[in-house]
């Protein structure tokens, strides 16, 4: 009977999960099917975005073409007026020529008949000058001979006065020195005052200096903070891993310390109390925490705990207000950390049941009044957790995951405090400088006027010296006035007979000079005229070349805007094809998705066929079971008995599966305690187990002592793993660069090595060759004589110097300064001539090498520099005719206009080229 139940109910049983699948099937397809039908709208929507920017592009195309026609036809006006202008502004240049020539025939007309004026007027003032002179001797004869007669008579009146001069002159001398020395008293307390500025100017620059390395440390340490937050430096390789695809996916919001804020005094405390959850990870959603575990499975980069918003910290935990009241207690640990309203469920779920408190005194206080089932931490980082378990020591955080962003925050306030501080020191600096500068205004006039003050002492020391030696001369002046009498007499009479000769000279020059004028006066008529028109025609080229640049102008624009027109022409048939082909895409795909709803609707019927079949297979099976629970009826007294036993049984099971729980309970604490504290699993410690360890006692005393060793370890490093690989990689990395640089440094000798030994074979065969060829060169160049190299013995031969013996025909010399300067030149040719013989360059400059060469070497370089152009094209900057003689084409620069520098060209083998 019951066989037969069981089966009619594990056919209806599997009839109605049948029937579930089939309505979950159903509810999927439909929600494909919707999903589809808003991607084919969308779709829609993007064919009619597509065809209007389509069209868009079609109508600025034709835009461009408009213009670019109209740009064409101007720049076709602008060529035909440039044709014209050039026409027009040589006929205007040609008639502005004529006119220049006509004025130069008048100006050198002008100039030459000036010079002749110049000429008469310099030898009439020259008459004039000696008749004057004539005239003024005699009167000054005259005047002399009254002064004579009368110098006699003041001799001794003359002489008093003198004296009073000297006196008067040491006077003036004496205050001339007493301003020098006060001058000299002020330029050194101004040279004192810019010594005291120069200190204050090295003090305020060692503050700055000071200041400006203090600005750079705590920059440099600003920079790294950013740089350590940036790459989340602290966190596990997992957490590193996955905050690095935060760019990619918009669900990541970021780890648990970066999302909160906490005041300095609390932050071991919430560090403390968060524990490994400050490395948690905060996502949008599910989804995406399920995404970031699959790509860390995917790349084997580790484990990472994800906290989704949409699942985390939907309850908020009520916080016990009795306890809140108790005394040490600062507040809930959810309270004391700030993040924005979207973080605030997230802050209850990680420290929403936290209490944090000030002493451990007080931690104790309030879980053993409240029977340790509140968590409590302390300011100094002590943990309680429920149960009573307790954790402490010394606190050591190398990484502040919380205080990271304070940190910088900080340091961004100092560095802008030192950054004013800096400015403040400069302008500082500024004005002590400014300050200095206006001492040295102040020493400089100051040592002017000491200048001033110096010339004048000197100017009175002079006049002194002058007046006592006009007092001697005066003594002696006496003695000379009787003989100057005579003479005075012998003079007059030769001035009489030369005054006579000048007259005849005078008369002659004032006829020439009228006839010059004369004709100046018909040149400058002509020169008035033609000057006229000059100025007219000036403006006549000057305004044809002003439209000939405005045309130039024009036609540049245009070109520039046919250009830009083209491009953006380029551009729009670009964008045209692509907005084409989304257009095609995006209707590909809405026929697809349309095929796809097709095939999803044709299900859907389908599986409501079948569910209308398991609906009337499940309404027979509940049929077929009453029909058998009516027929086995009778049984049911018996099955009541059974189900009292049963119970009882049951009561009896219930009370051996407690007990069996508390014991399981038991062993899963104490394998979570073996897995904490060991992290040993009850299957590794059986394998691990030691049969003589068999004294419980002595087992623990064992376990105290290793406990105490590990104690003394310190905080146990939770990277030390990742380190260790990091560290190892980075170890056989540079190992690896290390070897290879050792190979290197090896193969970089050997290769030194064979080419120095190269070089050195190289070197002494090219250095015969160009030997040779520097006898043959010197020779050819020189007509005789010979020219030898040399090595300069005992010496390294990449290293020695080399010996440039010359000695010309006809000469022996000893010395080299026995040399003359072009004989030297002509061997520095010699030399240059043979390397270039050697190994001939395709090309060559020379630029004045032959400058002090005499007029017979100038010709045989030029000889020989002809006969080298069958290998190397030169050219060569000369000043020497014979050098231009011997080239092939003449290239020279004149200015036949001010300011408008030409290029002239002579091609001296056109002939030889027709021939």
């Amino acid at each position: 009977m019951e066989r037969d139940m069981e089966t009619a109910d594990g056919a209806l049983e599997s009839l109605r999960e049948e029937l579930g699948n089939t309505t979950v099937l159903k509810g999927k397809l439909e929600g494909q099917l919707n999903v589809l039908r808003e991607q084919i709208h969308a779709a829609q929507q993007s064919e009619e975005h597509f065809k209007v920017r389509q069209q868009e592009i079609v109508s600025e195309r034709e835009q461009r073409l408009e213009q670019q026609a109209g740009f064409l036809e101007q720049k076709t006006q602008v060529d035909h007026l440039l044709k014209s202008m050039e026409e027009q502004k040589g006929s205007v240049m040609a008639h502005y020529q004529e006119i220049q020539e006509e004025i130069a025939r008048c100006s050198r007309g002008m100039e030459d008949g000036k010079n002749e004026m110049i000429e008469l007027l310099n030898n009439k003032a020259s008459i004039k000058a000696r008749q004057q002179r004539y005239d003024t001797m005699q009167e000054q004869i005259n005047i002399r001979k009254a002064q004579l007669s009368k110098r006699f008579l003041e001799q001794k009146s003359e002489e008093e006065e003198l004296q009073f001069s000297v006196e008067e002159c040491k006077r003036k001398y004496e205050k001339a020195k007493g301003r020098y020395l006060d001058l000299l008293e002020q330029e050194q307390e101004l040279e004192q005052k810019n010594q005291q500025c120069q200190e204050r100017q090295e003090e305020t620059k060692k503050a700055l200096e000071e200041g400006t390395a203090f600005y750079h440390r705590e920059r440099s340490r600003l920079e790294s903070l950013v740089n350590i937050a940036e790459r989340y430096d602290g966190y596990g390789n997992s957490i590193r891993r996955v905050m690095e695809k935060k760019e990619t996916e918009p669900g990541l919001l970021g780890v648990v310390a970066d999302l909160i804020q906490v005041e300095k005094q609390y932050e071991i405390a919430i560090e403390t109390a968060l524990g490994a959850s400050i490395q948690n990870i905060v996502t949008t959603d599910e989804a995406t925490a399920k995404n970031m575990i699959g790509y860390l499975k995917k790349n084997r980069f580790g484990r990472a705990t994800f906290l989704p918003l949409t699942s985390v910290g939907r309850r908020v935990p009520q916080a016990n207000q009795a306890a809140l009241k108790e005394p040490g207690v600062i507040g809930i640990g959810s309270e004391l950390v700030s993040a924005r309203e979207q973080f605030a469920g997230l802050k209850s779920h990680l420290l929403g049941r936290t209490y944090v408190v000030d002493t451990i005194d007080h931690a104790l206080a309030l879980a053993r009044k409240y029977q340790y089932s509140l968590r409590i931490v302390t300011l100094e980082g002590e943990s309680l957790s429920p149960g009573g378990s307790m954790t402490g020591g010394a606190f050591k955080n190398t990484s502040n995951l919380l205080g990271r962003k304070r940190e910088i925050e900080e340091l961004e306030k100092t560095v802008q405090k030192l950054q004013e501080v800096i400015e403040k020191q400069k302008q500082q600096l500024e004005e002590i400088r400014t300050a200095r500068e206006l001492l040295k205004e102040d020493a400089k006039q100051i040592r002017e006027a000491l200048k001033e003050a110096m010339l004048d002492q000197n100017t009175e020391k002079m006049n002194l010296d002058r007046a006592i030696e006009q007092k001697e001369q005066n003594d002696s002046q006496y003695f000379g006035l009787r003989a100057e009498s005579r003479e005075l007499e012998y003079q007059l009479r030769e001035i009489g007979e030369s005054r006579s000769m000048i007259l005849e000279d005078l008369q002659a020059a004032d006829q020439r000079e009228k006839e010059i004028e004369e004709e100046n006066r018909s040149f400058q008529e002509i020169l008035e005229r033609q000057n006229r028109l000059a100025k007219e025609s000036q403006s006549s080229v000057s305004q044809v070349q002003l439209e000939e640049a405005n045309l130039m102008q024009k036609a540049d624009f245009l070109k520039e805007n046919l250009s830009r027109i083209q491009g953006e022409l380029k551009k729009l048939e670009a964008d045209l094809e692509a907005a084409k082909r989304e257009k095609d895409d995006s209707k590909e795909d809405a026929s697809k998705k349309q095929r796809d709803i097709e095939e999803i609707s044709r299900t859907i019927q389908s599986s409501d066929a079948e569910y209308s079949r398991l609906e009337q297979q499940i309404a027979q099976g509940q049929k077929q079971r009453e029909e058998l629970s009516q027929k086995y009826r009778g049984f049911f007294q018996k099955q009541e008995e059974l189900s009292r036993r049963i119970n009882d049984l049951d009561k009896e099971l219930y009370r051996l599966n407690s007990q069996k729980e508390k014991l399981q309970e038991n062993v899963e604490s104490q394998s979570s305690y073996m897995w904490e504290e060991y992290e040993l699993t009850l299957h590794n410690a059986m394998e691990l187990r030691n049969q003589e360890y068999d004294n419980p006692a002595e087992l623990k005393k064992l376990i105290a002592e290793i406990k105490d060793a590990i104690r003394k370890l310190g905080d146990v490093n939770v990277n030390a793993i990742e380190d260790y690989r990091s560290l190892s990689e980075r170890y056989l990395f540079m190992k690896t660069q290390h070897d290879d640089l050792v190979e290197a440094e090896k193969t970089l000798l050997d290769i030194i090595e064979e080419l120095d030994a190269g070089m050195r074979r190289q070197f002494m065969e090219k250095f015969t060759q160009i030997q040779t060829e520097f006898n043959k060169v010197f020779k050819e160049l020189f007509g005789g004589g010979k020219g030898t190299l040399e090595l300069v013995e005992d010496e390294d031969i990449l290293e020695c110097g080399i010996r440039i013996i010359a000695q010309p025909p006809g000469k022996k010399l000893q010395n080299m300064m026995q040399m003359s300067g072009g004989e030297k030149s002509l061997t520095a040719i010699s030399l240059l001539f043979a390397i270039q013989n050697l190994k001939p360059s395709p090309f060559c400059l020379l630029d004045e090498i032959e400058a002090a060469l005499d007029d017979s070497n100038v010709g045989r370089f030029a000889n020989y520099l002809h006969k080298l152009t069958q290998n190397t094209q030169f050219i060569v900057i000369t000043h020497r005719r014979g050098t231009m003689a011997a080239a092939d084409r003449l290239y020279g620069i004149t200015m036949q206009e001010k300011g408008v520098s030409t290029l002239v060209s002579v091609n001296l083998i056109e002939e030889d080229l027709d021939q």
